[in-house]
């Protein structure tokens, strides 16, 4: 099964198009969570037990477990084997840097974590990608259009009367011979999604910014879909993860991820039925 079938598949037996971004805080976690030797494992561990039949994905952003040493590691590895196998794993590294350093990090990424997804940064070129396309089984998502204030700084540069991320768009569009590329496009930007969408009607788009970030979802759906209703990969993390910052945190996380994979749902059946 291709990376875009399995996508297809988890989609469809989970009735999802979430994603839960598992960018656990030590700071923000419950307090009752510190006694243990590793809180942010046994905080994800909670999530996942209370959500794994909600969602489609589980994306861990890696500064998040970088940022607590030699521990983040094993953290990262074992909040990985915590996720069963009918759900997508996402690494978001962004990593992208020249050929031979692309090989290590996507090594590290697609290989010793066994991610089934990553994020890329095109910056580069082509050879700083192509090492995270080589398994027609596991996906990488470039980064096109971001959903933080800065993508202003370059991302809509005009360039050859186009923006810079139909460009990026364009290119991944011929990267994309094994069809396991995905774009990054931020739910803050709702008419460029549906650009982007335009552009590349067969690519997952991984769409961040629908919870704290405040997102659109209904436009994030609208715009993000295929014509069947699918291959939108909508990530909301904090939202989530921190409904509660109690005893009953993961009851709270299951009820904030019930209600908006519920909202998705609904607008999915408006305009997919």
């Amino acid at each position: 099964m291709t990376f875009y079938q399995r996508l297809r598949f988890i989609q469809r037996k989970s009735n999802s198009l979430l994603c839960i971004g598992l960018d656990s805080d030590i700071r923000k976690i419950p307090r009752s969570l510190l006694k243990h030797r590793n809180p942010i494992y046994q905080f994800n561990k909670k999530i996942i037990g209370a959500t794994k039949d909600l969602v489609c994905a589980y994306k861990l952003n890696l500064a998040f477990y970088e940022a607590i040493g030699k521990q983040g590691w094993g953290t990262m590895h074992r909040t990985l084997s915590l996720i069963p196998d009918d759900v997508l794993t996402i690494g978001d590294a962004k990593r992208g840097d020249i050929g031979t350093t692309a090989e290590l990090y996507a090594k590290s990424l697609m290989v010793d974590y066994a991610f089934d997804a990553c994020t890329v940064n095109p910056y580069l070129g082509e050879d700083s990608v192509l090492p995270f396309l080589k398994n027609k089984y596991q996906g990488a998502f470039i980064l096109a259009l971001t959903s933080n204030p800065g993508a202003n700084d370059f991302q809509y540069l005009n360039t050859q009367g186009r923006p810079l991320y139909e460009h990026v768009i364009s290119k991944v569009r011929k990267w994309n011979s094994k069809k396991n590329c995905g774009l990054v496009i931020g739910a803050t930007r709702p008419s460029d999604l549906k650009r982007a969408r335009k552009l590349a009607p067969e690519m997952p788009i991984l769409i961040p910014g629908i919870g704290a970030q405040a997102g659109n979802v209904e436009l994030a759906v609208r715009y993000g879909c295929d014509g069947k209703g699918e291959l939108a990969i909508l990530n909301a993390g904090r939202s989530i993860l921190y409904a509660s910052h109690q005893a009953d945190f993961a009851k709270a996380a299951r009820a904030a991820a019930l209600k908006l994979r519920g909202e998705i749902n609904s607008y999915r059946g408006k305009l997919f039925p």
